[in-house]
């Protein structure tokens, strides 16, 4: 992959990992479910006006946007809400890597390698070992909502995977019009009407303006810049070669909490850090090699085309 689609790669990571501060910043201003519903409306009021329907079936389209927008930005914002920090989040975030390996096992009988064997079982240590740090700090609770979140983001990769859609783009639109109604809907039972009209006052405020500015972020910058250049990336290189550099994102997610909020992260949590990215690493090299198989087979093939059926076999051999 030449120098400038690296650096390409690492913008992506930066924009994801600098997207879980904007969230904070929302939060400080509007309750979590309602969040959810206005991020994904700064979407699909546009993509209902604008752009076409991708040509996927609706019911993997609907699993989309259940499983990558409500699900898991419902549990995230919500456990991030109540005490989850935001560089942690980025980071437990990543368990949806082994999930999405699990779940493609189980829902469509794809093989595990051993390698994914083991990534999975190193992802899952140190999600244990920041898990039981957490419990030890009466602070589980978030940990399992952003564990519960991750889950969510793996289903919806699943119905991705089964869309096989050529128009990466136009389904990230048209997933966003799945979630505003809904969460709406829940947002009004669970947070009240007078919780939603209390977090449009004060919006002029410097408060209300960095929770403005942080959901412009996550819909403009966090979704269509960094998903729409990730899927340039994806379709111009293999996807073990560029799914790697998705494992920057905690941590630039860690090291922007602890210099703009001045989250710090403790040794023990550190050490889970070190063993969630190593498993998700272990985990994709699998995909990394078949990707590099493939490419090899591409370039031998591109410089010794095989002759055509209709072509006379060289004198002494039969064809």
């Amino acid at each position: 992959m030449p120098i400038s689609h690296c650096l390409l790669a690492l913008s992506v990571a930066v924009m994801w990992g600098l997207n879980f501060l904007a969230i904070d910043a929302s939060l400080q201003q509007f309750p979590p479910m309602l969040l959810v519903s206005l991020r994904f409306a700064v979407l699909a009021i546009p993509a209902l006006l604008f752009v076409p329907r991708p040509q996927v079936p609706v019911r993997w389209l609907l699993g989309y946007g259940a499983g990558f927008g409500i699900l898991q930005f419902a549990f995230l914002f919500w456990g991030m809400a109540i005490g989850m920090p935001a560089g942690l989040a980025s980071l437990v975030l990543q368990a949806s890597a082994p999930f999405t390996v699990l779940l493609g096992a189980v829902l469509l009988r794809e093989r595990l390698a051993p390698l994914q064997v083991v990534g999975i079982l190193v992802a899952v240590g140190g999600l244990t070992v920041v898990g039981w740090y957490r419990f030890e700090n009466a602070a589980l609770l978030p940990f399992l909502l952003t564990l519960a979140g991750a889950f969510g983001w793996s289903l919806g990769n699943i119905c991705n995977r089964q869309a096989r859609t050529v128009e990466p783009l136009k389904l990230t639109f048209w997933m966003s019009v799945v979630p505003p109604v809904p969460m709406l809907l829940v947002s009004l039972v669970v947070e009240g009407p007078a919780e939603i009209a209390a977090s449009f006052d004060g919006l002029g405020s410097s408060t209300g303006v960095l929770a403005l500015v942080g959901l412009a972020y996550t819909a403009l910058i966090g979704t269509i810049a960094g998903s729409g250049v990730w899927s340039w990336l994806m379709a111009r290189h293999p996807a073990g070669i560029v799914a790697p550099f998705s494992l920057l994102v905690p941590v630039v997610g860690l090291s922007a909490a602890w210099l703009v909020l001045g989250q710090a992260v403790s040794v023990t949590e550190l050490g889970g850090a070190v063993l969630i990215v190593g498993g998700v690493l272990l985990g994709s090299l699998k995909g990394m090699r078949v990707s590099a198989r493939r490419r090899g087979r591409e370039r031998f093939t591109a410089a010794f085309p095989p002759p055509p059926a209709d072509a006379p076999a060289p004198r002494g051999f039969r064809r």
